[in-house]
């Protein structure tokens, strides 16, 4: 597989000749400095392009292309917001940059609540707290009907957290949950946006009635009103796991198991419909064996993210070593270096180590967590290519 890095752009402190010099081949990234739903120029994609090409690596894949919420709520520009974007599909392909993820999520990119988790030795990694999160939602968001979504355990630990947390937790909260996991990747809500709480509300709204078969059909319309210009230009597209794969704020989730998988691929059967194969999302669900699923839908994937998880009882999950948890990555590797090696792959969620404290990476996205992880996993794919061309 191709070692590739998302990278976000010229203003990320982590600079493309320092991804060079630790093996990196190829670059994910996206112009983040357009708003979604506006068309991506050919000149401007070009200008990245070969600014990319300038430090010898390539524009391996585009993340993400967002997929705007009017688009997955089915709202009444939805149509003009895909003629936008089937006009940016078609830059891209002009220019050679053919591989695009996106997500379906609605309205969260991805979510935690703690952005910070300290490990004994110091590090810190990605955590969901899913009573902290049910008390988002009770208490923060006063989401009507939160409740009834939880457990007992649950909503005891959520009175426990309610007498406890003060206001400045709850800041720290909302910091994490809707500004600090979205603003970098062209999410709805940004940092320094005032009442971040109130514009999530009228996001949530707009999903009202919306169920998870409204979902999956607005989520067919959108695919097969691009497969087209996919087919003509040759773009694969790959949809993300949701993240968590399971249901949050009453929203529907679309892409969490392998029956959510099966049905969007099967719905519209296209060769450029696929996956982008996310180890550790997937191994998020309990119900999901990893491995299984790499092996299942290895000719649909289009690229690999290459990260894991450890899930507890009670549902809480933090991000696990890289080669460890129930990612297996170790089986993921040998699937894909077996049955689409020449697919790109990056590493993802690396933890924050000492010296990448008071960097302002990106959460989840620091310098030295991840080259530990991208060394880890180049190990193991040479060890498990080795393996291979012995037999």
């Amino acid at each position: 597989m191709e070692k590739t890095w998302r990278w976000f752009g010229k203003k990320d402190k982590i600079q493309l000749n320092m991804l060079r010099q630790i093996g990196v081949e190829g670059i994910v990234s996206a112009l983040h400095d357009i708003p979604n739903g506006e068309v991506w120029s050919l000149e401007a994609i070009n200008d990245y392009k070969n600014y990319i090409e300038s430090f010898g690596l390539r524009w391996s894949v585009v993340e993400s292309l967002a997929v705007s919420e009017a688009i997955k709520y089915g709202g009444k520009n939805r149509d003009q917001l895909i003629e936008n974007y089937i006009q940016s599909l078609e830059n891209l392909g002009k220019a050679g940059v053919t591989t695009v993820c996106y997500n379906f999520m609605p309205v969260l990119d991805w979510a935690r609540t703690d952005l910070f988790y300290q490990w004994e030795d110091g590090s810190s990694s990605l955590y969901f707290d899913k009573a902290k999160f049910a008390y988002f939602e009770i208490h923060i968001l006063q989401r009507e009907g939160a409740e009834n979504d939880y457990n007992s355990d649950i909503l005891q630990k959520v009175k426990e957290l309610k007498n406890t947390l003060t206001e400045e937790d709850n800041n720290n909260l909302i910091d994490s949950v809707i500004v600090k996991t979205q603003g970098f990747v062209n999410g709805n809500i940004k940092e320094g946006d005032l009442n971040p709480v109130a514009i999530f509300k009228s996001l949530l709204a707009l999903y009202d009635g919306i169920d998870k078969n409204q979902l999956r059909q607005n989520m067919k319309y959108f695919l097969e009103k691009i497969m087209p210009v996919c087919e003509e230009w040759n773009i694969q597209m790959c949809v993300h796991p949701d993240d968590p794969p399971f249901s949050l704020l009453g929203l529907p989730r679309i892409v969490t198991n392998e029956e959510d998988i099966d049905w969007f691929l099967n719905e519209v059967d296209n060769p450029h419909n696929g996956l982008t194969f996310c180890a550790g999302s997937l191994s998020a669900n309990l119900q999901n064996d990893v491995p299984k699923l790499a092996q299942k839908f290895a000719h649909r994937t289009k690229f690999v993210h290459l990260r894991s998880t450890n899930v507890f009882e009670n549902g809480d999950f933090i991000e696990a070593h890289h080669l460890g948890g129930r990612g297996r990555l170790i089986d993921v590797i040998r699937v894909f270096e077996k049955e689409n090696p020449d697919l790109p792959m990056r590493i993802d969620h690396g933890r924050l180590l000492t010296d990448d404290i008071d960097k302002d990476y990106n959460p989840g996205y620091s310098f030295l967590g991840r080259m530990l992880a991208l060394g880890q996993i180049e190990g193991v794919m040479a060890a498990v290519q080795n393996g291979m061309s012995k037999q």
